[in-house]
């Protein structure tokens, strides 16, 4: 059982509780002003000690700039290149200013708050959670650890939600157009509007990546550029599948394939190594979505979106679409694409309408069901 006793500072009278800790080593808790805060805390300590709860004040005195490292390396080892380097980046930017000093047993739920809305004042949404998403991840180590009994960051009631970005659809006459302003490139655009592959997915082809037999891409590598390198990786599905492609963009890839080797990439850079996304704004795409009059908003990946939903409006179905866009769940192509179906519900009324209303319209009329008028 706890004691206490009592003991003089230049302030005045102050009292310290004796305590074993669950394995059994001496250890106590000074500066308690009153002997009714100290018996609390004693009274406390042997309730969780009882109940497993226990968590030893010392190792909560860590700072969360000795704890983010690790934390964030972690991290990085199990996430593509490219959401690392995010990570990375938020860490040193975001969190390590403002909370690395900070003990972890300091952290309480408002103040949290109170930095969620600082930089949710300056910084976009996706910022925001992502910096919180950090010092969470971190906070719950420590309650693995045992260092903390709960999460302070896990109930804060502020975070901003992200708004959902409204996909550009373009018409096939829109890819036309978009292709013919691309000069040169414009395969590219075509391969983007009618395999729905990624761009990352795209500048790493090679030549052997095109079944020209089987007219399909054999899509098994993503290239992404991290800072100033390129990091060739898995891709974001980490699944290899197949996507089959019109004959008519195959003639044009055909054409790009053309005295190269099996190995050589399909759409290098200009300097013959992988080819980096285009500037927004000064690039290549964005002059040539200028010149060409389609949404101005058109960026490579709503190509992606485009491929989708020419596909639906081509008799697409849920299951081949998911596996052409490398969607692991065919409910995730639904969830992102739930607006190219609204159609199909319309379509579904008429089909049932008219191949069933005759029937039961003749058997209601039957029964003695008045009419309806002519």
């Amino acid at each position: 059982m706890a004691t206490i006793s009592s003991y003089d500072t230049q302030s005045g009278k102050r009292y310290r509780v004796r305590y074993r800790t669950p394995d059994h080593r001496q250890t106590d808790k000074r500066g308690f002003r009153t002997k009714r805060e100290a018996e609390a805390f004693a009274a406390t300590v042997e309730v969780e000690k009882l109940t497993g709860a226990y968590i030893a004040p010392k190792l909560g005195l860590v700072t969360v700039a000795e704890l983010g490292p690790e934390w964030v390396t972690r991290k990085q080892a199990t996430t593509a290149a490219s959401w690392g380097h995010s990570i990375e980046v938020a860490w040193r930017t975001h969190v390590l200013p403002r909370w690395g000093s900070t003990r972890i047993s300091d952290i309480n739920t408002l103040s949290v708050e109170s930095w969620i809305a600082d930089l949710a004042a300056a910084k976009s949404a996706t910022v925001v959670l992502r910096a919180h998403g950090i010092l969470a991840g971190i906070l719950d180590d420590a309650v693995k650890s045992r260092r903390l009994a709960a999460n302070p960051s896990r109930l804060v009631g502020n975070l901003p939600k992200k708004n959902k970005k409204k996909h550009v659809y373009l018409q096939a006459t829109d890819v036309d157009d978009l292709a013919a302003a691309a000069g040169p490139r414009g395969t590219i655009v075509y391969v983007l509007a009618y395999c729905g592959i990624r761009w990352g997915e795209l500048v790493a082809l090679r030549v052997s990546d095109v079944e020209f037999l089987r007219r399909r891409l054999s899509i098994h590598r993503n290239a992404v550029w991290v800072g100033q390198e390129c990091v060739v990786g898995e891709t974001k599905g980490k699944e290899s599948r197949s996507v089959p492609v019109p004959q008519f963009v195959l003639d044009m890839l055909s054409v790009e394939c053309r005295g190269k080797g099996a190995d050589d990439l399909v759409f290098p850079s200009d300097a013959g190594g992988y080819r980096a996304r285009p500037k927004s704004g000064r690039g290549w795409f964005a002059q040539a979505v200028k010149r060409s009059g389609v949404d101005a908003t058109t960026t490579p990946h709503s190509l992606r979106h485009t491929c989708a939903s020419l596909t639906v409006s081509a008799g697409g179905n849920v299951l081949a679409l998911a596996r052409m866009l490398g969607h692991k769940d065919a409910s995730v192509t639904l969830r992102v694409y739930s607006d190219l179906f609204d159609s199909d519900l319309d379509a579904l009324g008429i089909a049932l309408d008219e191949r069933y209303s005759p029937r039961s319209v003749g058997k209601v009329w039957a029964a003695g069901s008045t009419p309806p008028p002519q």
